[in-house]
């Protein structure tokens, strides 16, 4: 029998949660969907800005993660921004609620991936930047795209 490969396709990404917060560990989570929600995925209708875990109990939830509605479904009283449920082992859960709780880090998704025919939720734990950390990564990034340019344009020879 042969594998399949599993091919990780982004269906939405949080590209804020890398320039705000210093990620240091990463994992990937299941989510419990509406089958309207898969859909919408599948159409990549969704934004992760602003949107957190937080850990309730022995449960971890996304919260603040817009899903905008499938176009062609017919949901009543059908909430975007509804707290969804995370599929984690309960050692997992533990290892992270210890973790943001202990070092006092945040736990923030980072991207939602389509595995195989599963949509999963990655997830980063860390700690926010300072402003003057992400003044120095712009002005980093200012001047690497400064020279760039200037080599492109011929002024600098190597």
């Amino acid at each position: 029998m042969k594998k399949k490969s599993q091919s990780n396709s982004i269906l939405a990404s949080n590209p804020k949660a890398r320039f705000d917060y210093q990620i240091t560990k990463k994992t990937i989570a299941g989510v419990q969907l509406l089958g309207c929600e898969v859909k919408a995925l599948r159409l990549k209708s969704a934004s992760l800005k602003g949107s957190y875990a937080k850990i309730i109990g022995d449960e971890i939830f996304l919260i603040n993660a817009q899903i905008n509605p499938y176009k062609f479904a017919v949901a009543k009283d059908y909430d975007p921004k509804r707290s969804r449920k995370l599929l984690l082992k309960k050692k997992e859960i533990s290892k992270l609620k210890e973790l943001s709780n202990a070092k006092n880090w945040t736990i923030v998704p980072l991207s939602i991936l389509l595995r195989g025919n599963l949509i999963k939720v990655e997830l980063g734990v860390g700690k926010g930047k300072k402003e003057f950390e992400k003044r120095e990564i712009v002005k980093r990034r200012d001047i690497k795209r400064r020279l760039a340019s200037d080599y492109k344009i011929g002024k600098i020879k190597i």
